[in-house]
């Protein structure tokens, strides 16, 4: 793997430049983050310069990734969709439906690498496409149409694109939720290194007199209870939730409807079940399905924190349209809407990794993160004093701060600021730190 390069040495200062310009204000309009209207004119032909493509901006931040896993042995490959709706610009060129409403736009499919302690890598493929408005909806015999022609394609492609980007030598764990209950996915061929875990959608036939997957795992015993950690959601407090585990092997049968394409598959079941979740609470129960083996309760358990770290796909598609806006970009088709894509995916996960870093190196230097003036205007503007330190803060402290900017209370009790607090607070940091450098005096020689 090389590092891209435009075939022109201007596109390619005029990347850097603009994502310098959009990592500092990374939910400000273009034209905002770009400040003088020379910058902004330049940033809207950068856009639309047919050297630059949404590929080459993606491999510039795939050579990043790439440099990045070679410190890790084993790898998590988080995959998910998302959609861009852009139903509101109803002259954007190039879009189609996202289902059966009338809503317009597109479909954006990630894989996301990340640590197996949950630290955020990088990207390593992203797929973009607008669905084809002749052909809404299911027709009955959707299931004989061949997988070429399935949108369900994208989990196969995700496969093979993790592989290409990932080095034969370093174990990746292909990981996706229950959409991604695919047989062909199963079925597929993998590299001796390359596994998956999916949840599963369907209980499907098995070979042995238990007929199904869920009545495989009813007829094994309890292998023992995990306290799983689960993040708020929709409104939803943190919790801790506790989980009877069972898990079992089970040979799938290959669907009748595939006419004997595929052979059929032995994979390893884990099923986890909150047993006692509080009042009012629907109890948790993941089903999983994996290639990994699964010969004792410690590796059901790895398996069940590794599909836990699957939700920063989703908060990683989160940062990208509701922390950079993604979907307010004020461009008139959907190839130069690419370009931008590609440009605030990488904004996107740095401010992903800023928040979960912090908490893998807490002890290490800011000045990893921030030049010596920010820092200091940040110390400064959170303890309301004209004087810095002279040691930069920590990692772990500095986030913190700047979760302060963007609302976070920082009180005993509120744990570890969390990326929206964070991209609030970016944005105000870097006001705060022109600022500071203006009014610093300035020094003079000779």
């Amino acid at each position: 793997m090389t590092e891209p390069d435009f075939g022109d040495a201007r596109l390619n200062k005029r990347l850097v430049t603009l994502l310098e310009q959009l990592a500092a204000q990374p939910t400000a309009s273009l034209p905002q983050a770009c400040g003088a209207w020379k910058d902004t004119k330049a940033a809207y032909r950068f856009l639309s310069s047919e050297k630059v493509t949404p590929k080459g901006i993606r491999d510039a931040h795939y050579f990043q990734t790439w440099r990045r896993l070679l410190f890790e042995e084993r790898l998590l490959a988080l995959t998910d969709t998302t959609d861009l709706d852009l139903s509101s610009k109803p002259q954007m060129q190039g879009v189609g439906p996202l289902g059966a409403t009338a809503q317009q736009g597109l479909k954006v499919h990630s894989v996301l690498l990340a640590t197996a302690q949950g630290v955020p890598l990088g990207l390593v493929a992203q797929n973009v496409w607008a669905r084809d408005p002749t052909k809404t909806g299911q027709s009955k015999d959707w299931r004989k149409r061949p997988l070429e022609e399935k949108e369900s394609r994208k989990w196969l492609t995700a496969l093979e694109e993790t592989e290409k980007a990932v080095p034969e030598n370093r174990s990746v764990v292909l990981i996706g939720d229950r959409e991604a209950d695919l047989f062909p996915l199963f079925a597929a061929a993998r590299r001796p290194k390359t596994d998956f875990l999916v949840r599963a959608a369907y209980d499907r036939r098995v070979t042995d007199e238990a007929h199904t997957i869920q009545a495989a795992l009813a007829r094994a015993q309890a292998a023992g209870t995990l306290t799983l950690s689960l993040r708020s959601r929709e409104g939803k407090p943190a919790r801790e939730a506790v989980l009877t585990v069972r898990y079992a092997t089970v040979t799938l049968l290959a669907p009748a409807y595939y006419k004997g394409a595929y052979e059929n598959v032995t994979l390893q079941a884990i099923e986890a079940v909150e047993a006692a979740p509080p009042e009012g609470e629907p109890p948790l129960r993941w089903i999983l399905l994996t290639s990994l083996p699964v010969t004792d309760f410690a590796a059901a358990c790895e398996c069940l924190r590794w599909y836990g770290h699957r939700w920063l796909i989703e908060q990683y598609h989160r940062v990208l349209k509701s922390g950079c806006r993604i979907e307010e970009l004020q461009l008139q088709t959907a190839a130069r809407l690419e370009v931008a894509l590609a440009l605030y995916c990488l904004v996107a996960w740095r401010l992903l990794w800023l928040t979960y870093q912090a908490r893998e190196t807490p002890d290490a230097s800011c000045e990893r993160i921030l030049q010596p003036h920010q820092w200091q205007a940040l110390y400064c503007a959170v303890h309301q004093t004209p004087q810095p330190p002279k040691k930069p803060p920590s990692f772990r402290q500095a986030i913190r701060w700047i979760a302060q900017l963007g609302g976070f209370l920082a009180r005993k009790g509120d744990g570890e600021p969390g990326v929206q607090t964070l991209w609030r607070g970016w944005q105000r940091l870097q006001d705060i730190a022109d600022t500071w450098n203006l009014l610093q005096p300035k020094k003079t020689y000779g």
